[in-house]
């Protein structure tokens, strides 16, 4: 499945089709499917990387499971899905791993960014005021160097183009000061414990993004969590503040891509076979050293 599977002969539903995942609406709940393509510089390329989808969805299962917080996952077991029973078997071989059946929310329109390192557009931010998103830090940091605590920077959710980072205090305008206080105090509990089980497996996590949703008057996690596209996965044994750092996700594919004669203006090129193996190798090498368990469609 190096783009998507197509369900919509056989699901009577509207999909909604993001950079990733295509979204079926099932009435009260949503399935997921997280295709292969994969995004650089606000496109999406002509070539996929194999299993990625997989990849995502198993890693974000597994957290949903080992965090413990109230989330909207239903089952990522296509053979458990009542929704998916018509599909012939070559249709749910190319489901299988990729597709998650959750709970439909009302989406909290705020992307919950946390940041515990130095890097991205935190660190270009830094260089120009010595503050990341509104937030003042002390002077003289390096490139990739961990903060003394992770910061809560919140950005609006586009539903096009890019997102839009926003100050605390305007959070509270769109979504009142309970729930800012209790998404702030909750995304950074989630980041801290998921960058201590993430350490002691040879991984930082850099920064993240979580999203929330609300059910029954209850806020819940959804989406994706902690994954390597929501998420910024670094090597530990090769951490080195003062540079960018090697990652578990793209950065083969964003290399070479700057490295060729692409003007990013006009459609991206297809990419090499060894850049897209490598890519696919880290994502699973992600997926691996975070679960400790053998990737299943290797």
């Amino acid at each position: 499945m190096s783009q998507s599977v197509v369900l919509q002969t056989s699901l009577p539903f509207p999909v909604r089709r993001g950079k990733v995942r295509d979204v079926y609406d099932l009435g009260d709940q949503v399935l997921l499917v997280s295709s292969d393509r994969i995004s650089a510089f606000d496109w999406i390329l002509p070539s996929g990387i194999p299993d990625k989808g997989r990849v995502l969805t198993q890693i974000a299962a597994f957290w949903f499971e080992l965090l413990g917080e109230p989330n909207h996952l239903i089952s990522v077991d296509v053979e458990e899905m009542e929704c998916l029973k018509g599909l012939d078997a070559e249709t749910k071989a190319l489901l299988a791993g990729r597709t998650t059946l959750c709970q439909k929310t009302r989406v909290v329109p705020i992307e919950c960014v946390v940041r515990g390192c130095l890097t991205g557009s935190g660190w270009k931010e830094y260089q120009k005021s010595a503050s990341v998103c509104g937030i003042s830090l002390p002077e003289g940091l390096l490139e990739s160097v961990q903060l003394p605590e992770p910061i809560f920077t919140p950005s609006t959710k586009a539903d096009e183009g890019h997102d839009e980072n926003i100050s605390f205090e305007k959070m509270v305008e769109i979504v009142g000061k309970e729930i800012a206080d209790e998404l702030r105090e909750r995304s950074l509990s989630l980041f801290k414990r998921g960058v201590e089980f993430a350490q002691e497996r040879g991984i930082i996590i850099a920064d993240t993004k979580f999203e929330w949703g609300v059910l029954d008057g209850e806020i819940i996690l959804i989406d994706e969590v902690l994954t390597p596209d929501s998420s910024r996965f670094w090597p530990a044994d090769q951490y080195e503040p003062g540079r960018g750092q090697p990652s578990f996700d793209k950065q083969f594919v964003r290399d070479w891509l700057l490295a060729s004669d692409w003007d990013r203006q006009s459609v991206p090129p297809a990419l090499p076979e060894d850049i897209i193996a490598k890519t696919r190798a880290k994502y699973i090498e992600a997926y691996e050293r975070l679960t400790g368990r053998d990737f299943p469609w290797k």
